[in-house]
């Protein structure tokens, strides 16, 4: 393919910052596109009295696309105010960059392309298609009513009562060669991309004599397209059905104003402007802008949503004739967008414009990702506590083995709508959504409709699975009821998956991306399908990669002060992963997954960064671990533990496997409160351990919150977490002399 040349126009406030961080798409993707950039916008007005060049419409002219990051306009008197002092007294008229290029280029059709990227709900894809020339934005619209104009509206009786000054008016121009070139284009973008419906968006019940008109040009343009259906719908319905039912669209096309306001609905129903590409297309060029505007007050500050900009490039990359790397683009912000692990703020997200941008470029490259999960849980007996919900925990631990990791967890009762909206969430966010409990025949089993819905699929009759009832059933002797039957209703086009211990069939299914397990309540029924459908049934996801997971246990250090200097280690590092944090009294414990390969590395600067903290690298207690040592090397204890009223020297007793050795150690365990004291729990305590032995006195210290009678537990793990460090620093040293 011959190579394409795009202007590229950065423009004010975030645009040049959105385009900086996307614009290195196009290099990731090959493609055979020279970029040259170009001035518009207000600097350029400020400094030339002109927000577009000669020289950037030069370029304009000798390129096939034109990208434009966003401008910034204003008022006519703050726009002179701006103007270098040499311009000011020339007072030349300033008009919107946007509004040259539409007029210079005849761009004639805005194309607001709208999709359900952030997933959940119902999966949607329409679009708006605004005509940008004629309509109430002709600009036929006065102050001052003109002499030609009055006797139309004289007779009015507001115009009577407000008199001639007292009265403005707007035309809404519409013609024949404007309304037949924007509903062609209507429907040649349904037929090229696949949209089933063409609706004109108009006030007909009012504007009865133009809209009439509109509809003669509707009906003599759809007639060359006998394959699309078309309807007209008042603005205000169209309105109301994007933002309930957005599904039901295909290609809306509209009037300037009415297209202005539904395009930006569009942004509103999609997740917001920070998602909204558009395109301008006419007779002598295009310009493709994300939607969001210059946004001045952001600018600078790497919040702006990057999004846009890709979906906008992904826009200019199909109209160029790229359309297989443009559907890269959509697939990789769909993506990001569902995962929202690196979104800007307005997704819910703390990742900045940079960071976002490097993850859709990422996706584009096809970097492996971690799959997730969410698991459902359902019965009422599990919010009354009747039941221990260990099917979420042991589901959680089978995805986790199976390298999915569990994102979220859901407790529902038996209501059909609660448990959809639990559902609908994860659908294209997560790889793998489990749904268990709710199949039985019973009234409150409801779980098989509620899947149904949230999939926005029908229920259907599955013989096999009712033959698979009725069978098991017979075989142990039990009657078979009616209700038995909706034992064999699944959503339309899941695929069955037998219980090999009971009557309720569990199913599976695809759905915007996710894999939807529905399976029974029982664990002995339950815990094995889904064993079964997650060693043969995901062939789609890739093997997990092997991780190796370095531990740590912490005594002495808060959570936060412990992440903040892990989370910067990890950063420093370059090792991808994603650190854990356990606070559980007294102990804070750190998880670190990594490639096998980076695990030693990592320890070592896990160790360094805590050294003063470590208490061990396994999942044991410091007093479990003295315990171990004692017993090691036979030796017994001599403790003065007044300080814990002898829960110190008890728990340590019942840890060690073998009564006391010879070659006691002395221990003393003190403390000294301030500001409270053993029963009044405020203030803070400063404990102390001194050990005696043949080496000497060795004194650890260490001050921690007085917040409870707990804080007796705390004292027993310091007490034995000082002795096992001097224990083992001894044997080191013995070690290194022999």
């Amino acid at each position: 393919m011959n190579r394409k040349t795009v202007a590229v126009l950065p423009g004010d406030g975030i645009g040049p910052e959105v385009l900086d961080a996307a614009l290195p798409v196009i290099e990731a993707l090959g493609l055979p596109i020279d970029l040259e950039f170009g001035d518009i916008g207000w600097e350029c007005w400020r400094a030339e009295g002109t927000p577009v060049p000669d020289r950037t419409w030069d370029l304009i002219d000798r390129s096939d696309a034109v990208l434009l990051g966003a401008t910034t306009s204003k008022p006519r008197r703050e726009a002179l105010a701006e103007l270098a002092p040499e311009l000011r007294a020339a007072a030349p008229q300033y008009i919107s960059p946007i509004i040259q290029l539409r007029q210079r280029l005849d761009l004639f059709a805005n194309l607001r392309p709208v999709e359900n990227y952030l997933g959940g709900g119902t999966p949607y894809r329409f679009c708006v298609v605004r005509e940008n020339t004629e309509g109430l934005y002709a600009g036929l619209d006065w102050n001052h009513l003109p002499d030609e104009m009055w006797p139309l509206v004289a007779e009015h009786p507001n115009v009577r009562r407000s008199g001639r000054a007292g009265s403005t008016a707007s035309i809404r121009l519409q013609t024949a060669h404007g309304l037949d070139r924007i509903l062609r284009f209507a429907f040649e973008t349904a037929r090229g991309h696949g949209y089933e419906r063409v609706t004109l968006a108009d006030k007909p019940n009012v504007l009865r004599q133009s809209s009439a008109y509109v509809l003669e040009r509707l009906e003599a343009i759809g007639s060359d397209y006998p394959e699309i259906p078309f309807e007209v719908l008042n603005v205000d319905a169209v309105a109301l059905w994007m933002a309930r039912r957005p599904e039901r669209f295909g290609v809306i096309v509209a009037e300037n104003m009415f297209g202005d306001i539904l395009s930006d609905l569009g942004g509103g129903v999609m997740g917001g402007l920070g998602l909204a590409p558009s395109a301008n297309i006419g007779e002598a060029g295009n310009y493709f802008e994300p939607v969001h505007g210059s946004a001045p007050a952001m600018a600078g500050r790497g919040r702006a949503n990057p999004a846009a900009a890709f979906l906008t490039i992904g826009l200019m990359l199909a109209h160029l004739g790229f359309q297989d790397e443009a559907g890269r683009i959509q697939d990789a912000v769909r993506h990001v967008t569902r995962r929202r692990d690196r979104v800007t703020y307005d997704l819910g997200g703390a990742a900045t414009t940079t960071e976002a941008a490097r993850a859709v470029i990422d996706a584009c490259r096809e970097v492996p990702h971690t799959p997730t999960a969410a698991i459902v849980t359902i019965g009422d007996e599990l919010l009354r506590g009747d039941l221990e919900d260990s099917n979420a925990g042991n589901a959680s631990r089978m995805l986790g083995a199976r390298g999915i990791p569990v994102r979220v967890r859901h407790t529902i009762g038996d209501d059909e709508a609660t448990i959809a909206d639990a559902i609908r969430p994860s659908l294209g966010r997560d790889d793998v959504i489990v749904v268990m409990g709710g199949l039985g025949p019973t009234s409150d089993d409801v779980t098989r409709s509620a899947v149904a819905r949230a999939l926005g699929r029908p229920l259907e009759h599955r013989e096999e699975a009712w033959q698979g009832v009725v069978a098991r059933l017979t075989r142990f002797g039990v009657a078979i009821h009616d209700d038995n039957r909706r034992q064999a209703l699944f959503a339309a086009g899941a695929d069955l998956l037998p219980n090999p211990h009971g009557t309720a069939w569990g199913c599976r299914t695809e759905a915007q991306g996710s894999t939807v397990i529905m399976l029974p309540g029982p664990p002995r029924e339950c815990l094995p399908m889904l064993e079964s459908v997650l060693r043969d049934g995901l062939p789609h996801l890739p093997e997990p990669p092997e991780v190796t997971t370095v531990f740590r246990r912490t005594l002495g250090i808060i959570e936060a002060d412990a992440a903040a200097l892990v989370d910067e280690l990890v950063r420093d590092s370059g090792v991808p992963g994603k650190p854990a944090y356990r606070w559980h009294y007294p102990y804070v414990d750190i998880r670190l997954g990594c490639p096998p390969e980076a695990a030693d590395d990592l320890a070592k600067r896990l160790d360094a960064a805590l050294a003063d903290h470590i208490v061990t690298d396994r999942d044991r207690t410091a007093v479990q671990e003295l315990a171990e040592l004692l017993d090691a090397h036979a030796l017994g204890l001599t403790v003065d533990d007044r300080l814990t009223e002898g829960l110190f020297a008890s728990e340590v007793a019942r840890e060690r496997a073998t009564a006391d050795g010879s070659g006691a150690l002395d221990v003393a365990l003190s403390g000294v409160w301030d500001g409270g004291d053993r029963t009044t729990h405020t203030g803070t305590l400063a404990l102390t351990c001194t050990v005696q032995d043949e080496t000497g006195e060795h004194t650890s210290t260490l001050t921690v919150p007085n917040r409870g009678p707990e804080v007796a537990t705390y004292a027993t793990e310091f007490a034995a977490w000082s002795l096992a460090r001097h224990l083992t620093g001894r044997r080191t040293l013995t070690e290194e002399s022999a």
